[in-house]
């Protein structure tokens, strides 16, 4: 990835903040937003919010990010200044029921910002404040005060997010995987026809086959030519001229750096909707991860094997099948081979990280953090540029 990134992004901030994200899903399956949560490490933590405007300006710049702080001072802070860019924020009930903050939600509202209540208040909100909030975030069993809709938070895994929407939520705020894919007896896991050409693209290139050959192979699927084409000439790829074709691609790139551009279509490529959010989460693993080895002055050979390997640490949720069994059709790196399957080697510290993130863990956070000797405005910057790149390629 270049350094293409805004000076907003380009240095450790916020060091005491721990930043969590988690996507926003509608019932089509589609991801609608993105979540940011925003935790204080310290009860006396004071961010500076002209860096956290900045900031979020930055990663968000056409608006449309939710965001929770937890923490009644920076909650208080982002009503009285919000970004400027069109926000959602998530409010408490025991905080929307005070009536010192009626005056800042219904401000929010008049300026353009939504506003997400979270839980039930003990009472009936006043009016001026009620029509501040058209959608409640609940806990499963839950019912929405009537004229609100459900969005349904604070439990993972795809069958969670089924019972959410049968049961009348309109959105699910979270993950739908949770652990690693579990093969359901009686079901064979195959890679889907749509995806084969793409695998034996890599294992071709990791063959290190002429230019000719993987060419021919490439146009069985035109459509995936496309897409890797509208990849490399995406404003997240930077490169310097416009790619033309895929022995163009070759030319520029190598077949080192090819390798990840194909991961990256394997696991963008699937037609099935129910697995758009799980792409989501792979396309942001991935970046995060890259992101994280840059902080850590890594090698360009490794930034790329950890991109590869937070991309593909889902890979097994898209593909149904346990990794020890896909990776033996797949080509990876051994680095990635140990993070996944083994769950061992130097890349694992990362991807526990990056799940603790996703987790939006502050325990867990911490206790990664700390194994890789990283402090919380490192990892936030890495969050933000991930986020911010990731919307790129999309």
């Amino acid at each position: 990835m270049p350094d293409n990134i805004p000076a907003a992004l380009d240095h450790a901030i916020l060091p005491g903040i721990a930043l969590g994200y988690a996507p926003v899903i509608d019932r089509q399956r589609a991801v609608t937003g993105t979540r940011l949560t925003l935790v204080p490490l310290r009860a006396d933590a004071k961010p500076d919010h002209a860096e956290l405007l900045a900031a979020l300006s930055a990663t968000f710049p056409n608006g449309g990010a939710v965001l929770s702080p937890q923490g009644e001072a920076l909650l208080a802070a982002l009503l009285a200044q919000p970004p400027a860019e069109p926000t959602t924020i998530e409010v408490p009930a025991f905080f929307a029921a005070d009536v010192a903050h009626s005056d800042a939600l219904t401000a929010l509202k008049g300026a353009g910002h939504g506003a997400l209540l979270k839980g039930l208040p003990n009472a009936p909100l006043p009016s001026p404040v009620a029509a501040v909030f058209k959608q409640v975030v609940l806990e499963p069993g839950q019912t929405a005060p009537a004229g609100m809709q459900a969005i349904c938070a604070g439990v993972r895994g795809a069958d969670a997010i089924d019972a959410a929407f049968n049961a009348g939520a309109q959105g699910f705020i979270g993950w739908p995987m949770d652990g690693p894919y579990e093969p359901v007896a009686g079901i064979k896991a195959e890679v889907a026809a749509d995806l084969q050409v793409i695998v034996e693209l890599m294992s071709r290139v990791d063959e290190g086959e002429d230019v000719e050959r993987l060419e021919q192979t490439l146009k069985r699927d035109p459509s995936l030519a496309f897409k890797l084409l509208r990849y490399m000439n995406s404003a997240a790829f930077g490169l310097p001229v416009e790619v033309s074709s895929f022995r163009h691609a070759i030319m520029l790139l190598g077949y080192a750096r090819l390798k990840r551009w194909l991961a990256l279509l394997l696991t963008t490529a699937s037609n099935d909707h129910s697995m758009r959010p799980i792409m989501y989460g792979a396309l942001r693993r991935g970046v995060l991860m890259e992101e994280l080895a840059a902080g850590s002055m890594q090698e360009r050979e490794t930034k790329d094997e950890m991109f590869i390997c937070g991309l593909f640490s889902l890979l097994d949720h898209m593909l149904k099948a346990p990794f020890e069994k896909l990776l033996q059709s797949i080509p990876v790196p051994e680095r990635v081979r140990q993070a996944l399957v083994d769950e061992t080697g130097p890349f694992l510290p990362y991807l526990q990280l990056v799940q603790a993130i996703e987790a939006e863990s502050v325990f867990d956070y911490r206790e990664r953090a700390d194994a890789l000797m990283v402090g919380a405005a490192e990892i936030n910057a890495c969050v933000l540029r991930a986020l911010h790149k990731a919307a790129q390629l999309e």
